[in-house]
């Protein structure tokens, strides 16, 4: 939902700076172009950026989002001095953003923030074609990155064959996993997962939620039932905590995705049947008290405070939760543990999908004299620091920024770019072995790797008494990634790639309240307000409201691309 209010509000912004004009593109004046200042008085050549800011990034004194770590980096590197033209955080930065593009007055570089942007600033003709640039000034390496999402994350920002940005990437992440309290399964003596394949049966779930509700192991005085959060699904994995992905997955389905059904025919994955399916297991374990009775009234602290009462001992979510959510029940209780699982599908499998392998772009404004400067400094920062085997020697400054925890946002391209499999690649050929004692951490190349393998290492020294933050590392690396590492070497998961991740014009004018119509409708399906056949009449409404459009306008635009 906020995408679509992001959209709404940029649009609404672009439409006030050209309320005279009859397009977009008459608002700019092509014939014009915008000139920076080429070079300092020290001969540096000068980029001026949009930058994407974060509310607390732990600069040091004195450092700024302009001159920091990062940006010496560059100019001692690359010769190039960046003077931001703006900078700013989450929505205010969308719209600056669009601002720049209805002006015209872009900066040299910048981020934006979806394919919507991207292509508007396309056909307007604002921004570089980085095709030749890329092809002689990347590396082999980031090559190597592009090349392992099998040609998705360039093709979206490739427009008539031409590359027209630097695509972020989102490696390949799966699955929606269980979180269960293995403290709580030891004391009460419960069996789960007894062939060892990390894959557990809805009905193992239900009866250990229903072992934790009866016995109380978190001695609460009042336990309740697993918690999901009112929205039930989420589009993306990072933000599946508490989302009914596993459920679903049970019946290889996949809410909020647009895929291709039995037929070839483009469906939404929310008004599917395995949907529906999953929509009934939730309703039946809500009606046994399985399913926490607030459901659909909670708020994400209100979840929060559950887990770390010890009043409820299971949640779902990504690997990285114990980072971030699950970290909290350690605070509370020095005792906790938390084992992972996946939900076995009626397959046998474990069915996931893949994320949109972009999401965010790198543009660089058309008559901008160096666009190769936009490669190079991918080069450099996702090539050569990325892989640097001597952080501290080599770059102290930013050996010293990784201490103290800044942020990523300080770097000048607010992007991750690593291969799709760069996670479990890490895990498995770098800190798996370090850990086991069959490497030693000085051969780990990456310091970031090399810091999780000593962190998870320190928490194996005295699990009782190690920090939270190392906690956290051993249960998101060992446990979490450690089930995908599992999963992906006996060949468990069962993949669907979707078909579209874009917005069309419907998506922009009617999404919000689709929306809001399928969480409602979903909530009154759980909660028993309503029947489960009301579910054909939720996919009815869908269709008429504009779900039927939306269909029509993937359909027509992927045709178009072939």
């Amino acid at each position: 939902m906020k995408r679509y209010r992001t959209l709404f509000k940029r649009m609404t912004m672009l439409s006030m700076a050209c309320m005279l004009s009859v397009s977009l593109a008459a608002c700019v004046d092509s014939s014009s172009p915008q000139e920076s200042a080429s070079a300092t008085e020290d001969g540096k050549t000068v980029i001026t950026m949009g930058r994407v800011t974060a509310a607390n990034p732990k600069l040091p004194e004195g450092d700024t989002y302009e001159n920091n770590a990062y940006t010496r980096l560059v100019g001692e590197k690359l010769d190039v001095k960046i003077v931001n033209q703006f900078e700013a955080e989450g929505e205010d930065y969308d719209r600056q953003v669009a601002l720049a593009i209805a002006s015209g007055e872009l900066p040299d570089m910048m981020r934006v923030n979806s394919k919507e942007e991207l292509k508007e600033l396309v056909e307007n003709d604002l921004i570089a074609d980085l095709t030749d640039v890329y092809e002689k000034r990347a590396s082999d390496y980031i090559k190597e990155i592009y090349d392992s999402y099998d040609g998705r994350s360039l093709a979206d920002a490739t427009f008539d064959n031409r590359l027209m940005a630097i695509p972020a990437t989102n490696g390949a992440n799966a699955p929606n996993m269980v979180w269960i309290r293995q403290d709580w399964i030891d004391k009460l003596g419960l069996e789960l997962d007894k062939d060892g394949d990390s894959l557990i049966t809805l009905e193992e779930l239900e009866n250990t939620a229903k072992a934790f509700i009866e016995n109380d192991p978190g001695a609460s005085g009042n336990p309740v039932g697993i918690p999901f959060a009112h929205w039930l699904n989420a589009g993306d994995y990072g933000g599946s905590a508490l989302t009914m992905s596993s459920v679903a997955g049970v019946f290889n389905a996949h809410p909020r995705h647009y895929i291709e059904d039995e037929n070839g025919n483009i469906t939404y994955g929310s008004t599917t049947e395995g949907t529906k399916k999953a929509l009934g297991i939730l309703a039946e374990l809500f009606d046994k008290g399985i399913i926490d009775p607030q459901f659909g009234t909670r708020t994400w602290d209100d979840i929060m405070a559950l887990l770390t009462n010890g009043q409820t001992g299971i949640v779902t979510g990504p690997w990285h939760i114990p980072d971030w959510g699950l970290s909290a029940v350690r605070e509370m209780d020095k005792n906790a543990e938390f084992v992972a699982y996946t939900l076995e599908g009626e397959n046998g499998k474990a069915n996931v999908f893949r994320e949109n392998p972009t999401g965010s772009f790198i543009v660089v404004r058309k008559d901008y004299a160096h666009p190769e400067l936009a490669i190079k400094i991918l080069n450099l920062f996702y090539d050569e620091l990325g892989n640097a085997t001597n952080l501290e020697t080599d770059y102290p400054e930013i050996a010293k920024y990784n201490e103290l925890g800044v942020d990523g946002s300080t770097r000048p391209f607010n992007i991750e770019v690593y291969k799709s499999t760069s996670t479990l690649d890490d895990f498995s050929n770098l800190i798996l072995p370090a850990v086991n004692g069959e490497t030693s951490i000085n051969d780990i190349t990456k310091a970031g790797i090399k810091n999780d393998a000593k962190t998870i290492l320190q928490y194996l020294e005295n699990p009782e008494n190690a920090e939270t933050s190392a906690w956290a590392k051993y249960h998101s690396r060992m446990k979490g990634i450690g089930l995908i590492e599992k999963l992906t070497t006996e060949d468990t998961f069962n993949w669907t790639t979707p078909v579209y991740y874009g917005t069309t014009a419907t998506m922009e004018k009617k999404g919000a309240n689709l929306l809001k119509l399928e969480e409602e409708d979903f909530i009154k399906i759980v909660t028993g307000t309503e029947p489960l056949d009301y579910f054909d009449t939720f996919v009815s409404k869908w269709k008429k409201q504009g779900g039927d459009e939306i269909l029509a306008e993937i359909e027509a635009e992927l045709a178009e691309q072939q």
